[in-house]
């Protein structure tokens, strides 16, 4: 027990501003964050869960490093910006969980990193350029990579010290940056092999191209929105077609009908002139089963460089491709006099040309979904370019087959049928991004054809074999996703280093649910492609954290809340356990303010409840590794809160947990036990001795199961009370009762 004075500091309010940033350098300079600096056994031997049993220790300390590891690579928050409340949620239930395994004697790592976010940092950092009234044409792409290199590392620093403030008790020795080089060696060597592999691939494809940042993104980094549009009935000759978009008819190739439509049998291999406002084309008839007969006309103009649905019917009937607008979102010259307007412009133009021309038979309203992009929200223009590829069929196989058979446990479950759907479903994945901001892609170009050379030191000096024109650096940089896609892995040191040997295959994978196949599938499918292990024994995934009123944050809406702002005001414990009471994995949260309030009240209760306990007890010689007497009943009844406690954590059921440690504490052992020990303690004999070795008890293992929880106050309370001389709470043996 601690000396009065020690205590004394109890007598004052809990004041979490004060107490935070010292207890967070106690733990940091102690060194315990670093799994090599870990006892190997926790042996607190307390008759009522003070850890595990010397049976227990001997059994784990026997164990190798692997068989005992615990490991959590986090999510690398993107270095571009300040943390938001999703931030504070995952960052507070991956603590939960090592703080948990640490305790309980697992060689935990939980290793930090911050991800360069390519496209995304890009965009945050055009938008301070504008600002300042500059454009990224400003620079020459060597100026722009160093400029947003500079802008990301100083922002580094803002996420770093947000998760220190979070109580974030991760490995910095071991903190990994996406572009690291030991990363970027790992990255290329991955797409080295999936080109030996014939994995990867360089062709001309549709893409989704964004007009405004001027890259192309993959099908993830699109959204659908419903819009109401007009739809045009267009006179093709002697048929009619329906079509929102006449502004494209000049790169028509063909008319297609479903191949089971009496209306157009007559004219199924045909080829028929049709007029335009610049001239006349001839277009086929071609019969395909995907055209709806129910669909306007029943006969749809082919436009293959600017529809996707359209390329496909191409592809099928060895059709050819007539791009007739610009990377620029504008006309070109193939369309005469319209060239160099603005598609929505043209449109109106091409509209009441066709109309003079008596062309343009009706309009009709139509409600359809367009594909923007995610981050402007503007229309993306599908166009054809090569890019590179990867053929995903062969690495979705072994990534479904890892859930089917039980190696990967996803938590909720019924993402479980999102991911297969996915996955049976998916698409060759196009991981070229033309931004300056990311990991090059280390191969040569030929600059007149679609041909591609994989060149890891970029020293060939070759020409292309199809049109002997010299071979060129290809300029674009690798999707963020393929590089963040190996993040498990490569932040071990995979193939050869001790982390890898040690923490490899992961234990836990804690993120957010909209990143179910952005990254969670692609991480297990490259990780079982480079590895031939799983990355990961279990995804859990998190929900939005939303407001008050249920309603998604968004800086335009005003309703943004700072964690780190919300952690001062009110205390980070508080905080963090409003992130999770109440929280379902899988679910959305809304985060009322008077709900970090009502548990910056329970962290007032706790210092109360234990200001009481040691005041009243002390002088009691109290040792928490003794045999003195204790209450029975009390004791059966905390060991029973202790086993559903650990039970909760070992399923994940970190909200019902952090519930269960609350209403104990609060309603059970504040309002009833300690109310009921006020008479008993004053009678000062046998039964005030059990009691108050009974209370003393009660508190320091209350403060294990709520530490990983409320890590600041319970460690503050366990240093003033020093229930284990000169120990930290965060490493003490978690409650092991028998």
């Amino acid at each position: 027990m601690s000396e009065p004075s020690d205590q004394n500091k109890l007598t004052k309010p809990y004041d979490s501003t004060e107490t935070e940033k010292r207890i967070y350098e106690l733990w940091e300079n102690s060194g315990y964050f670093n799994p090599d600096n870990l006892p190997k056994i926790n042996a607190d031997k307390m008759r009522t869960g003070r850890g595990q049993n010397e049976e227990e220790g001997q059994r784990k300390s026997a164990l190798s490093p692997r068989q005992s590891a615990f490991t959590i690579i986090m999510p690398p928050p993107n270095a571009n910006g300040h943390l938001h409340a999703g931030h504070a949620l995952f960052i507070t239930l991956e603590d939960i969980m090592i703080r948990y395994k640490r305790m309980q004697g697992f060689k935990t790592l939980w290793l930090p990193g911050t991800d360069h976010a390519g496209f995304e940092t890009q965009v945050v950092f055009e938008k301070q350029l504008e600002k300042e009234g500059k454009s990224r044409f400003d620079f020459s792409r060597e100026e722009l990579y160093d400029a947003i290199m500079k802008f990301t590392l100083e922002n580094q620093n803002h996420t770093e010290n947000g998760l220190r403030s979070l109580g974030a008790s991760c490995d910095w020795s071991r903190e990994k940056f996406t572009l690291d080089p030991d990363i970027i060696k790992t990255v290329y060597a991955t797409f080295q092999k999936l080109t030996d592999d014939g994995l990867v691939y360089r062709g001309r494809r549709i893409v989704n191209w964004c007009t405004k940042h001027q890259t192309s993104l993959s099908d993830l980094e699109t959204e659908a929105e419903t819009q109401t549009d007009k739809l045009y009935y267009l006179q093709y000759g002697p048929l009619i077609v329906a079509t929102v978009r006449p502004e494209t008819m000049f790169g028509d190739v063909a008319i297609a009908v479903n191949p089971e439509d009496e209306r157009y049998q007559e004219y199924i291999g045909q080829t028929l002139k049709v007029q335009t406002p610049i001239g006349t084309m001839d277009l086929k008839v071609i019969a395909d089963p995907v055209v709806e007969k129910d669909f306007g006309t029943g006969a749809l103009k082919i436009t293959p460089a600017h529809d996707a649905n359209d390329y496909e019917i191409a592809k099928r009937h060895n059709l050819d491709s007539v791009e007739v607008i610009d990377h620029n979102g504008k006309l070109n010259t193939k369309t005469g006099k319209y060239a160099g307007l603005k598609v929505a412009v043209a449109r109106e133009q091409v509209v009441a040309d066709l109309k003079t021309l008596g062309l343009l038979i009706k309009e009709e309203a139509y409600e359809h979904a367009v594909i923007k992009c995610y981050k402007c929200n503007r229309i993306l223009e599908p166009r054809i370019m090569p890019q590179w590829f990867i053929k995903m069929e062969t690495l979705a196989k072994p990534a479904i087959e890892a859930v089917k058979n039980g190696e990967i446990k996803i938590i909720p479950d019924w993402q479980e049928k999102v991911y297969f759907n996915w996955l049976n479903d998916i698409r060759d994945w196009n991981i070229s991004r033309q931004i300056a901001w990311g990991i090059p892609i280390p191969a040569k170009i030929c600059p007149t054809c679609d041909y591609g050379l994989v060149d890891l030191d970029q020293k060939a000096n070759a020409t292309c074999p199809h049109c002997q024109t010299a071979l060129i650096a290809d300029p674009d940089t690798f999707d963020t996703w393929f590089s963040s896609g190996q993040w498990p892995f490569a932040t071990l040191a995979y193939p050869d280093g001790e982390d890898y040997r040690t923490f490899y295959p992961t234990s836990v994978m804690e993120t957010g649910s909209d990143l179910i196949f952005f990254w969670v599938a692609r991480m297990i499918m490259l990780g079982l492609y480079r590895t031939g292990q799983v990355p990961f024994k279990t995804v859990y995934f998190h929900g939005m954290v939303r407001d008050a009123k249920n309603q998604k944050m968004s800086k335009s809406k005003g309703n943004v809340i700072s964690p780190i702002e919300l952690g001062t005001k009110y205390g980070t414990d508080a905080l963090r356990m409003a992130l999770i009471i109440g929280n379902t994995p899988g679910t959305a949260l809304a985060l009322d303010e008077s709900k970090i309030r009502g548990y910056k009240n329970f962290a007032n209760k706790i210092w109360n409840i234990s200001r009481f306990i040691l005041d009243n007890t002390k002088s009691y010689n109290f040792s928490i590794n003794s045999d003195q007497e204790l209450d029975i009943e009390l004791m059966t009844e905390f060991n029973s809160l202790a086993k559903e406690v650990t039970a909760d954590l070992d399923n994940f059921r970190f909200y019902l947990a952090g519930e269960k440690i609350y209403h104990y504490l609060w309603h059970r052992l504040a309002d009833q036990i300690i109310e009921d020990s006020k008479t008993i303690l004053a009678r000062n004999d046998e039964t005030a001795k059990k009691r108050a070795f009974s209370l003393q008890t009660i508190l320091a293992q209350s403060l294990k199961l709520l530490h990983p929880f409320m890590p600041f106050v319970t460690e503050e309370i366990w240093q003033i009370s020093q229930f284990e001389s000169d120990s930290l709470l965060m490493i003490s043996a978690w409650p092991n009762p028998q």
